[in-house]
């Protein structure tokens, strides 16, 4: 799955409650996430819901993975979308992706309370942080 794609599934949707439907089907699809790390270290602040999100970096492919869960089904549709953004991509690739614009195309934020679209700025900003990290040659800052 690419964001392109993700855009033109989204333009399929006939309307907003199509897209919530979408969202949810696509979190039902994340990664299982490990019980163990359902812990306060991989707790995102700044989200209305739940987010536990596990960032690392793979020094052999030079790529990032992305892990993550949250206790609302809107939300883990919100982390499916940027683990399609995010994983697997090298540093680099994820900071040159325009988050926003793509948001801004899908019509996210028309779509999302205040509390959800801080809390995935919130995520976008550890993802581009722990990116900038490695380019630098640091290890990921802990969550």
């Amino acid at each position: 799955m690419t964001p392109e794609k993700i855009v033109r599934n989204f333009d399929r949707c006939s309307d907003w409650e199509e897209r919530y439907l979408y969202l949810i089907e696509l979190g039902e699809c994340l990664p299982s996430y490990p019980n163990s790390k359902m812990i306060d270290q991989y707790l995102i602040e700044g989200c209305q819901s739940k987010v536990w999100l596990d960032l690392g970096y793979d020094p052999e492919s030079r790529e990032l993975t992305f892990l993550a869960t949250s206790d609302a089904a809107i939300v883990k549709g919100l982390l499916a979308l940027l683990r399609i953004a995010y994983h697997g991509k090298s540093p680099q690739e994820v900071l040159h992706f325009d988050t926003q614009a793509w948001f801004e195309v899908l019509e996210l934020r028309s779509h999302l309370t205040p509390g959800r679209s801080q809390g995935l700025e919130a995520i976008v900003k550890k993802v581009q942080t722990t990116a900038r990290s490695q380019l630098a040659g640091f290890p990921p800052p802990l969550i």
